[in-house]
């Protein structure tokens, strides 16, 4: 493949603009451009710039600014765009299918991080990864995102392979993972593939391969399962730079990565299984290419670079012109575009199975294509753009084709006839024949199907000459066989298949029925014979007649015309005489014709088909065209009753009705209705006009309903109208007790009249309807009837449920599954549903935290198991061990060793100890001990433990470990040093033995020497040590040789004999001499013999032994700089524990570093100087470490020191030098926090005002709160009187504070200064907000407080009326508090009447829309319990469900997790405020959680907030669907939809039916009162005068209650 460069689509520019992503559609019709700008280009398919519209972040309050686009993709049907971008969400717009269509967002997935990469693999399905290494699954059809797989690696790839049914993703770690939505039956495996050497940013998954790169400029092609085929390594080249990004070609074939100023080009070789490079593409001074688009047809290669530039290149092997009317172009060796040359239409024949497309034909009339590969053949419909490929063998180019059937191509190929159905990839059939004249052959590929059908495919042929075979082309087995004396020469099927139609040599024309297997033949002498398109109508001429088969199920019946031909000058005439008389079938076909063009003539039509009521409706239609015409002149016909009627004759009522109303005769539209006893329809039509006679033709229709006795008709229309008495008394009455129940259980009016119920449920019962009779028992609250009920009707899942209620009443559903006994569970239910219950249960009890809950339910069930993995994934490991012992003894030794190796890992020794010897592991844990280094532990275990050797063993090798003086001083005190040296000398470990024999034991020594040097050769007794030297080297024993020296510390003979004959202990003998000089105290020898020795690290161990740590550290530094920063911790630690010596040490170091140059180190180590008693030294440390970090190291370092050392300046009380230290960096807010805490408020003030006056009012603001919270009232007075007034009301001085109040200037003339009309009206919100988060206010007992804040705000409201403020901001909020103080103050009057309670919760629930200045989880609480206490459980359930979410939100700190799904459609807020503190006690909130639990399993409910007549949220005051807003009733906050109550004040409603129950409870208790000498209702009198003083006096059919 090769790139030409066609175009510049965008144009660099000057500096880094980098083009972050881009995209082709699926259509191949739409390209996208996502710029650094965050803006995306859209061009066409040519290149031009068509549109383009801007991305938005998540959230605007960081600014457009805050987010990069990272990942683009267009959807499979190119309507829509999916955006990645960096501040965690991805956005879909919708673009449409036209340029300039609006762009809209259509879905939203917010993420926990960044998005990285994205793509678009299938319908509904987006795959994106994430910065913290997960790749999910975002769903635009349910709006979700889901986690595919997760790793802990950054995803800086994805992408898909051909057909979009796999992924991969490429991680900063260089792991490769590999995900199949589908594998197509590749057998592939999922899961981590390659771990590649760098982070493979290019990544492509071609056909065959996978291909990565990245910043180590190796091209690595990996196959199916991770194994390494390729490897191009340009690491070498001085021109090549790192690869940035990679795509594969839409059919696999090839591979193009970018890289800087190059594109480097892959093609796959199918006859050599490798990849093929190609001459790449350098393009001078396009910089580093950041994007790569291919186009889905394979066409264009588009390449976006860092400076912003796009570039357009055409790709293609190969270019030809076919016939001058096409254009073929191999965009790869399996992938042609044929493109017209007129039309400009293009088709992409591509195979499938990767095969080189050799040939491209295009035949049958220039419309079909016909291709070959090597093991397959390719047709295509060039109109309908269907393309197959099948298997086919190479035949030599015999094949012969015939496209005479537009959904079949028909194959002849040695005999053998072959049928492709286009756009199918299988062979529809094969067939023997020798003919292969297309008349002689018949396809039927489901043309007019039947309904029932599904596939109806049937082929006719020739078998020989008279015989005619029919084949089911799905079945694939023959149907019929037609045998005929003479030779057939046209056949053809009809277009259902189920007729056959042939002619034989002597011109007779015959038909078969296929299914009863009979031939008759219908005409002679014919000479032309036609199936009509599109129906069983058949056509054949006889010599002189034409003959038409209308009913081809009736062929004697034919109808037949003469033709008869006239020459005329210039043209033929065919005149045709009707021979029979029209039929049936002629004149519905008349008739239709007649009634689509309008016309009025045809009713004898209707009267020769026997319709007269029709032909005199249509005569009498007729009569009213023709007196119209005459009277009025015109057509007749266009008159709206004539065009009504015909309507009406049509059955197209709606039409007629539209007629009707456009000319408005309402009239005539319902006298139709009313005529055709559509009554329904009618009341539409009445109500829509609100005709004066709508109430008699509801009470019409309701008689004609009882006439005809249609009762369950006539319940339906009570119903709806509200009468649900009357309804259900209609129902009953008609037999239909279920839907009396439903109506009963959805109105709680209803429920309370027990007569009435107890009528359902016996009728109920009578009909055998047990379980909607147990429903409604356990609704009125009486479980036993529903127990039973529900048993009669085998509804054992409510048995158990309502089993829980009556056995575990106060429990709620949290244990009910463990109280409920278990014979009762396995009675009504399957084991496996019990079994599912009670596992569903332990989970969420898991979930809460209630282990040991679960833990029952668990083994009720006899599952222990899983309570086992529940106590390990929660990681009590005691109850783990306690159930495994219980229930699995044979496998407690084991778990106790799985838990040691556990604990091990994590680090929790001691724990993991106790396990091991559990599990009779002693040696494990002494292991354990060693390999973390703790010795003394691993002996104690040893001791206690092991055998009576094994605490040797391990105190030889710790002292192995230690070495030297420590080794002795250890084994000393151990009491085991001589039985170490002799297991040393007995395990040849001469050294050690050595070692400690001189340091302690020298009467050890001899016999040390003389097990090493043996009795032949003792030295000491010949004291000829040349002469054992060389008996040493002849026996082959340099070493010893060597250590027979270094014992006499003949350090150069032993030098000598380990260069020449031992060079392995050349080392040994350097350190030797490197320990004795250290003995001595010359550590500069020493030094030199470990260099010498490359045993650096004992040189440092020596040094910090002697307590030399400079010398320690500038040999680690210089040596082993990789434990430098370890050792310098180590020695900070040593100079800690040594006190005011160890600090200076400290600065000792550090001035060390400093004169080396060593700046940061310095800084560091000034930065650790600790010393409590000398606050001087601390200061002149911490300021030299600033001084050095400002002159000597970066920016970013020196604010780090800074910000540091600040707040330890200020610690020490150094407020004035941190503060001056912040300004030499310009951190003026610092700054000034220094001077602010230092009490220095003149100097913060001045900072703030000479360089930022921006923090003015912050210093300010600070001040304020200072004399605040000193409680110096006097001295803010004078800064801030309103805060000072705060804080006299906080502190009950309410004399001082209006008496202060009282001195201040009063800002509005109008208003009397008193505390309950004061301008301040932050102590009034104050008031207010501290009022409505008091505990204990929802009660009758709280109403005076309410009443008084009511009146205090209802003042204040009056007086800003007659104010400047009026109509202000604050007046609106000040309103709004006074409805909800309102609302709170009648919610307690109505709480102190029975028959108020619905009063009260509707209030509750209303209060809910002012939730953005109400504690919202404690409105949410309130509003759930009072529905629950009335019986409304879905509205409960849902607001009680919303405050435990709350809850959870207020503990996490944030709102953003909730779900607003359930309030879609409502006026309740979700921007609320977030309460700093849960304003409903623990034991509350777990009752609320028991009963949510509880319902959650209820399936009866409908969780669902109920709805009005408006199809709106019933407490809503805004209409979803309308926008309109309805004024709150003053009694219950509901909308008010009818039956209003206006008072004078504009604004001010109540509901008739609200109001009227309120009046009659006071009348009620008014009278109850008389009666008993007390007064049981001056509450709610009382809200009825603040009514009257409110809104300007009460109705006039008001109570009075003077």
């Amino acid at each position: 493949m090769q790139l030409k460069h066609l175009r510049t689509l965008l144009s660099p520019q000057d500096g880094a603009a980098k083009v972050t992503c881009m995209a082709w559609s699926q259509n191949n019709a739409k390209f996208a451009v996502c710029t650094v700008d965050r803006v995306v280009l859209l061009y066409d398919e040519h290149g031009e710039r068509r549109d383009k519209f801007s991305t938005k972040p998540a959230d605007m309050k960081y600014g457009r600014k805050s987010y990069m686009v990272k990942g683009m993709a267009f959807s499979p049907d190119s309507t829509k765009i999916a955006i990645g971008q960096t501040d965690n969400i991805i956005y879909v717009y919708k673009i449409g299918e036209d340029w300039g269509d609006k762009k809209v967002i259509c879905n939203k997935f917010i993420q926990t991080s960044a998005v990285t990469c994205l793509q678009w693999p299938a319908e509904y399905i987006i795959v994106f990864g994430l910065a913290e290494g997960k790749v999910r699954l975002a769903n635009t059809k349910t709006n979700k995102s889901s986690t595919i797989y997760g790793t802990e690696s950054y995803v800086v790839s994805l992408t898909t392979n051909c057909s979009g049914k796999g992924i991969l993703s490429g991680h900063a770690d260089g792991t490769i993972v590999r995900y199949f939505f589908d594998d197509e039956g590749s057998g592939e495996s999922q899961g981590k593939l390659v771990n590649h050497p760098c982070p493979p940013y290019a990544l492509a998954w071609a056909t065959n391969s996978i291909m990565a790169a990245g910043c180590d400029r190796r091209i690595i092609a990996y196959g199916k399962e991770g194994h390494v085929l390729q490897t191009f390594d340009y690491s070498r080249d001085p021109q090549e730079r790192e690869f940035t990004t990679a795509v594969a070609s839409p059919g696999g074939q090839s591979v193009v990565l970018g890289s800087y100023d190059r594109l480097r080009v892959f093609n796959w070789s199918p006859q050599r299984s490798i990849w093929e490079e190609a001459k790449p593409k350098e393009i001078a001074n396009l910089y580093t290419i950041t994007a790569l688009a291919w186009k889905r047809d394979g066409s264009r290669l588009c390449v976006g670079t860092l400076c912003g530039g796009v570039e357009q290149f055409d790709c293609c092997l190969r270019r030809s012109i076919y016939k001058n009317k096409f254009e073929l172009t191999y965009v790869g060796p399996s992938q042609v575009i044929v493109k017209n040359l007129s039309s400009g239409t293009r088709v992409v024949l591509k195979s499938h199975y990767g095969y080189e497309v050799e040939e491209v034909k295009i035949l049958g009339k220039e419309r079909y294509l016909v291709a070959h590969t090597s093991d397959t053949l390719l047709l295509g419909d060039l109109n309908t753009n269907r393309l197959s490929e099948i298997a086919w063998l190479g035949s030599g180019g015999n094949e012969k084709y015939f496209f005479e059937n537009e959904n079949v191509c028909m194959i002849f190929n040695a005999g053998e006839l072959t049928l492709v159905e286009y756009g199918n990839n299988d062979t529809l059939g094969s067939v023997r024949t020798e003919f292969m004249n297309p008349h002689l052959i018949s396809v039927r590929i489901n043309e007019r199907c039947q309904r029932g059908t599904e596939d109806n495919k049937k082929l006719a042929y020739l078998v020989d000459i008279k015989t005619v075979a029919i084949v089911d082309l799905i079945g694939g087995y023959n149907i019929g066989t037609v045998s005929h004396e003479s030779r057939v020469d046209w056949l053809e099927l009809n277009e259902t298949g189920h007729k056959l139609l042939f002619r034989d040599r002597k011109l007779r024309l015959h038909l078969y029925d296929i299914e009863s297997c009979s031939k008759i033949m219908i005409l002679n002498f014919c000479s032309y014979v036609q199936w009509v398109p599109g129906s069983d109508v058949l056509v054949a001429q006889n010599r002189n007649s034409l003959c038409v088969w209308y009913n081809i199920e009736a062929p004697e019946r034919v109808t037949m015309f003469t033709i008869r031909v006239c020459w005329t000058p210039g043209a033929l005439r065919c005149g045709v005489e009707l021979i029979s008389w029209s039929h049936e079938e002629t004149l519905k076909a008349e008739l239709s014709r007649s009634l689509k063009a309008r016309s009025l003539r045809p009713a004898w039509c209707f009267s020769a088909l026997g319709q007269v009521a029709k032909a005199r409706f249509l005569h009498e239609t007729n009569e009213i065209a023709d007196r119209v015409s005459r009277e009025y002149g015109g057509e007749g016909t266009d008159f709206y009753q004539v065009r009504a009627r015909l309507a009406m004759l049509e059955k197209n009522y709606k039409l007629a009705e539209m007629i009707f109303l456009e000319q408005n005769a309402v009239e005539e539209a319902m006298g139709m209705y009313q005529e055709l006893h559509r009554w329904d329809e009618c009341i539409v039509v009445a109500e829509a006009k609100g005709h004066p006679a709508l109430e008699n033709l509801r009470r019409s229709y309701y008689q004609w309903l009882m006439d005809t006795q249609q009762e369950e008709r006539a319940g339906e229309l009570q119903e709806s109208q509200g009468d649900g008495l009357a309804a259900i008394s209609l129902y009953l009455k008609a037999g239909l007790p279920a839907k009396a129940a439903r109506l009963v259980l959805s109105r709680e009016e209803l429920l309370a009249n027990t007569e009435l119920v107890e009528h359902i449920t016996a009728a109920l019962i009578k009909g055998e309807l047990y379980e909607r009779a147990g429903d409604l028992f356990e609704k009125i609250h009486n479980p036993q009837q529903a127990l039973e009920c529900y048993r009669k009707g085998n509804a054992f899942m409510k048995v158990v449920t309502v089993a829980m209620g009556v056995y575990v009443p106060a429990q709620g559903i949290a244990g009910y599954p463990s109280s409920v006994p278990p014979q009762l569970a396995m009675k009504c239910m399957r084991p496996e549903d019990v079994s599912v219950l009670y596992i569903t249960q332990a989970q969420e009890m898991e979930k809460q935290g209630k282990y040991r809950e679960a833990e029952r339910l668990y083994v009720t069930v006899e599952e222990p198991d899983l309570a086992i993995t529940m106590y390990k994934k929660h990681k009590l490991y005691d109850d783990m061990i306690r159930l495994v012992g219980k229930h699995h003894p044979d496998l407690l030794s084991d778990t106790h060793l799985h838990l040691g190796k556990e604990l091990e890992a994590e680090g929790r020794l001691q724990e993991a100890e106790y396990h091991y010897l559990e599990a009779q592991e002693w040696k494990a844990t002494v292991n354990m001990y060693r390999a973390s280094g703790l010795w003394e532990e691993a002996y104690r275990v040893a001791r206690t433990q092991g055998g009576a050797n094994a605490h040797k063993h391990v105190a030889y090798l710790w002292a192995k470990s230690l070495g030297g003086e420590a080794a002795v001083r250890l084994l000393t005190k151990l009491g085991l040093l001589e039985a170490s040296v002799d297991h040393a000398a007995d395990n040849c470990n001469f050294e050690f033995a050595f070692e400690l024999s001189r340091l302690a034991v020298n009467h050890k020594t001899p016999r040390s020497n003389s097990n090493t040097y043996g009795c032949d050769l003792d030295p000491d007794r010949r004291g000829k040590l040349e002469e054992a030297e060389a008996e040493f080297i002849r026996a082959g024993k340099p070493k010893e040789a060597v250590l027979m020296f270094v014992h006499n510390q003949d350090w150069e003979a032993a030098q000598r004999v380990a260069e020449a004959h031992d060079p392995d202990s050349v080392a040994e003998v350097l350190v030797g001499q490197a320990r004795r000089a250290l003995e001595e105290k010359d550590f500069q020898k020493a030094e030199g013999l470990l260099l010498r020795a490359q045993r650096p690290g004992l040189a440092l161990s020596y040094y910090k032994e002697a307590g030399l740590w400079s010398d320690a550290l500038r040999i680690c530094k210089d040596y082993v700089p990789g434990q430098l920063e370890a050792l310098q911790e180590e020695y900070e630690r040593e100079a800690t524990k040594k006190g005011a010596r160890g600090v200076e040490g400290l600065v000792e170091q550090a001035r060390h570093w400093e004169q080396a140059g060593e700046y940061s180190r310095a800084v560091d180590c000034y930065l650790k100087v600790r010393d409590s008693g000398n606050s001087g030294l601390m200061e002149k440390c911490w300021m030299k470490a600033a001084e050095l970090s400002i002159k000597f190291l970066p920016p970013q370092r020196n604010i780090e020191v800074v910000l540091a050392v600040g707040p330890q300046l200020i610690g020490i009380g150094k407020h004035n030098a941190a503060a001056e230290l912040y300004l030499n960096l310009d951190l003026v807010k610092e700054a000034i926090d220094a001077f602010i805490e230092g009490e220095e408020w003149n100097k913060a003030k001045r900072v703030a005002k000479e360089l930022d006056p921006r923090y003015e009012d912050y210093v300010d603001q600070c001040y304020k709160e200072f004399l605040k919270n000193q409680g110096k009232v006097d001295s803010l007075v004078g800064v801030d009187v309103v805060a000072a007034l705060d804080l006299y009301v906080e502190q009950g001085q309410w004399d001082k504070c209006i008496e202060t109040a009282t001195k201040q200037p009063v800002p509005f003339a109008p208003l009397p200064l008193t505390f309950s009309s004061s301008y301040n009206f932050n102590i009034y919100k104050r008031i207010f907000t501290d009022m409505v988060s008091s505990p204990g206010t929802n009660c009758a007992e709280a109403y005076h407080s309410w009443a008084d804040l009511r009146d205090v705000l209802f003042n204040l409201c009056e007086n800003l009326v007659k104010s400047s403020e009026a109509n202000s901001p604050a007046h609106e909020e000040f309103k709004t508090m006074l409805l909800i103080a309102h609302y709170y103050a009648t919610r307690s009057a109505a709480q102190s009447v029975k028959q108020l309670e619905t009063v009260a919760a509707r209030l509750s629930i209303s209060l809910l829309r002012h939730t953005q200045l109400l504690p919202v989880d404690k409105a949410f609480y309130e509003a759930g319990i009072a529905a629950k206490a009335v019986g409304w459980e879905n509205m409960a359930f849902i607001f009680l469900n919303r405050f435990l979410d709350l809850t959870d939100a207020i503990e996490e700190g944030t709102l953003d997790g909730l779900d607003h799904s359930d309030f879609q459609d409502t006026d309740i807020p979700f921007e609320v405020p977030l309460p700093a503190k849960q304003h409903v006690p623990e034991a509350e909130r777990e009752e609320v959680r028991d009963w949510v639990l509880t319902v959650s399993m209820d399936q009866r409910l409908e969780q669902v907030l109920p709805r009005d007549e408006r199809g709106a949220y019933e407490a809503s005051l805004v209409a979803a669907s309308t926008g309109v807003r309805a004024l709150p009733c003053l009694i219950t906050g509901y909308p008010i939809l009818r039956n209003k109550i206006e008072f004078k004040r504009p604004g001010k409603a109540a509901n008739k039916d609200n109001w009227n129950k309120f009046l009659m409870a006071i009348k009620f208790l008014s009278s109850s009162s008389i009666c008993s000498q007390t007064s049981h209702s001056p509450v709610c009198q009382d809200v009825l005068k603040f009514i009257s003083q409110w809104c300007g006096g009460l109705p006039s059919t008001s109570f009075s209650f003077q």
